[in-house]
């Protein structure tokens, strides 16, 4: 499998040994796990806040309150989505890890820097790629 994957498309495999694409796994799946920790953490918050909206009276609850505590949940609505987001980068950059695409820039076809990677290992832009892309 690997090998017809090759010979389409060479500038695409993986620069790094299998050795070193286990290391950055256990990086990710080190991330991965923080994430939906965090994930369950901000669900358990929106929960709660949708559950105490309906249980207040409208009139033992002021206006202002009331918009506060709308702006929070919208806040962590938006955390939530931005980490679901973040999970799915790390879960595409294991698939590329799995067929040894991992740690070459989309934009450029070169290797991506070991340092960037373990800065960010869901990247598929080297630092040359992110520079120009501003």
């Amino acid at each position: 499998m690997a090998s017809s994957k090759d010979s389409k498309n060479p500038e695409r495999i993986s620069p790094y040994n299998d050795e070193e694409l286990e290391y950055f796994r256990k990086i990710i799946l080190k991330k991965r796990d923080e994430a939906e920790q965090e994930l369950n953490t901000l669900q358990n918050l929106l929960r709660e806040s949708m559950e105490n909206a309906s249980d207040e009276s409208a009139y033992s609850f002021h206006m202002a309150d009331a918009g506060t505590d709308a702006q929070e949940r919208e806040k962590t609505y938006m955390l939530f989505n931005r980490t679901k987001k973040f999970v799915r980068y790390l879960d595409d950059a294991l698939k590329r890890i799995d067929n040894k695409t991992y740690g070459v820039c989309k934009v450029t076809g070169k290797k991506i820097a070991k340092g960037r990677l373990e800065a960010v290992p869901h990247t598929q832009l080297s630092i040359e790629a992110k520079l120009k892309r501003r």
